[in-house]
């Protein structure tokens, strides 16, 4: 069963069960979805899935802090549920060792040689590591082992 499935039968069950919070949070991510099937002519892999839960999770995490510190806190956890919600969908995320590991492998594969090699480094990690790590360390763990004399 594809990831887009599992989403089209949780939405089904939301609804059956009354669970209006999954449901409207499920039919943000469909739309989402849909939405960018439409933009991009084709049909999504689990992979463009994971991507665009990964941007919906960054985009939830930014409204908390905003609204954290503008004092909304009902509107933050609103929020907070929503991302609760999303992340369930992304699979286990890799450990600090695994993914020192895959830089590191990245590194020697692309012949990285200095911190200007960085781009073919983090094109060839983002395809692999999509949804198993969130991309702003993976970008500070590419940095600083480039950046090693």
């Amino acid at each position: 069963m594809t990831l887009r499935e599992q989403i089209n039968d949780d939405v089904k069950s939301a609804m059956r069960s009354g669970d209006t919070a999954r449901r409207d949070t499920i039919r943000l991510l469909l739309a989402a979805l849909k939405q960018r099937e439409v933009d991009e002519r084709k049909t999504l892999t689990d992979v463009d899935v994971l991507g665009i839960i990964e941007k919906m999770l960054k985009q939830r995490r930014d409204s908390i802090s905003q609204f954290e510190q503008g004092k909304r806190q009902d509107l933050a956890d609103k929020e907070k549920q929503e991302l609760v919600l999303l992340q369930a969908y992304m699979p286990q995320a890799m450990s600090e060792d695994e993914l020192a590991a895959a830089v590191t492998a990245a590194v020697v594969e692309a012949d990285a040689r200095s911190p200007a090699d960085m781009g073919k480094v983090m094109a060839a990690l983002k395809t692999t590591l999509a949804g198993l790590a969130d991309m702003s360390k993976v970008s500070a763990a590419v940095k600083a082992q480039l950046s090693k004399p």
